[in-house]
């Protein structure tokens, strides 16, 4: 895959993912967006790819919305119009959270309005200890993007989301540690190889791609259900479909025989025909 904006390497089931703008602090721009979100709806479709690792290139992770040109650079919808459902789905925080393989962020340096907001639907995140993050929107005279007031106070608690928001302050990864925005901290020249082992875990062939990819959509799409009975119409569903499927047949075989699995089901053709991954 070539891109403009972006890397990516492949190594052991890991796709690590970097953005590559590092004379702009990795700023996010149309380009960036669009090459993002094709990223992330064409990886579905790669069963080779079983885990993402995110991180950017140079000394930053996302400075944010590249500015340089002005205001401009927010002006998603010119002409006063209400945005429709399917023109809110272009958006890189859907496409992330529609992939079918897990993301890990590996925030090395600062990320800072959808530079953090993006990291928001990915998995798990990792953070430098030379890292800052900000929600700075009130400090550029914007509203939060992408998502991030659903995201942010679902993931750290609505106090400290508001917190962060209000203040706009930068702060630190001890900070985000302390409010549950990451997951670890590490040293600068560990953080990659951590999130990439990491990543490695969630793509051991010991585990079936396919019911990863259903069980990570079914916790991001049940996040926000208000009654338990919601979730438990669809794992059912899902759980009566897969049992009679190919991987879990391997798996009790390969259990019973003492061997590892070897799981002939793949993401991009074996998905169930129905769930929030078939819309």
């Amino acid at each position: 895959m070539t891109y403009e904006t972006l890397l990516t390497h492949l190594e052991d089931g890991v796709m690590t993912l970097t953005l590559n703008r590092p004379e702009k602090l990795n700023a996010f721009d149309t380009v960036m967006s669009r090459e993002l979100i094709g990223f992330f709806r064409d990886v579905n479709a790669m069963d080779e790819v079983r885990a993402i690792v995110v991180t950017g290139a140079g000394r930053a992770f996302c400075a944010g919305a590249d500015i340089s040109a002005g205001s401009g650079a927010f002006q998603v919808w010119n002409d006063g119009a209400r945005p429709q459902k399917r023109e809110a789905r272009e958006s890189i925080t859907l496409a992330i959270l529609e992939c079918l393989k897990p993301v890990v962020a590996a925030i090395n340096g600062a990320a800072v309005g959808v530079g953090i907001t993006m990291c928001l639907p990915m998995d798990v995140r990792l953070m430098s200890s030379s890292a800052r993050v900000g929600f700075v929107f009130n400090r550029r005279g914007m509203a939060m993007e992408a998502g991030s007031c659903w995201f942010l106070p679902r993931l750290v608690g609505m106090q400290q989301a508001q917190e962060w928001v209000m203040t706009a302050d930068l702060f630190g990864a001890e900070e985000a540690l302390a409010g549950r925005l990451v997951r670890s901290v590490h040293a600068p020249h560990e953080l990659l190889p951590a999130a990439q082992a990491l990543a490695r875990k969630f793509a051991a062939p010991t585990s079936s791609a396919v019911a990863a990819a259903v069980n990570r959509r079914l916790m991001w799409s049940m996040w926000g259900a208000q009654d338990p009975a919601d979730a438990l119409t669809l794992d059912l569903q899902c759980v009566g479909h897969l049992a009679a499927g190919a991987d879990a047949q391997e798996g009790i075989r390969s259990f019973l025989e003492k061997r590892a699995p070897a799981f002939p089901l793949k993401p991009s053709t074996d998905m169930p025909p129905f769930g929030p991954w078939s819309k």
